[in-house]
């Protein structure tokens, strides 16, 4: 008798949970705080794949695009994409430090 009455509950508590959505938090439980803002766009997408400071000055940013293209150019068996994306960050950086 004991079991079938477990059996229903864990019936039931399955169809709430399908029907209110798998992904949801169970009322009750604390919702963590949202992630703080991170600043986007290209400069800062720039910024991230070189590794440098929002202060970072035009040679700053050929010794860490210098440092990574060593190690990712296909030469030295690293990939044509990723030594794009290194050189788009540079050239990105560079002319926003030339047009201020």
């Amino acid at each position: 008798m004991l079991f079938k009455i477990l059996a229903g509950l864990a019936v039931a508590w399955l169809g709430w949970r399908l029907w209110h959505g798998w992904g949801r938090p169970l009322p009750g439980t604390p919702v963590p705080p949202p992630a703080p803002a991170v600043p986007s766009g290209p400069e800062a997408e720039a910024r991230a794949v070189l590794g440098v400071g929002r202060d970072a000055g035009p040679d700053e940013i050929r010794a860490a695009h210098r440092r990574l293209i060593s190690s990712v150019h296909p030469d030295r068996g690293g990939s044509p994409e990723l030594t794009r994306q290194v050189n788009a960050a540079r050239d990105t950086l560079l002319k926003n430090k030339a047009d201020s």
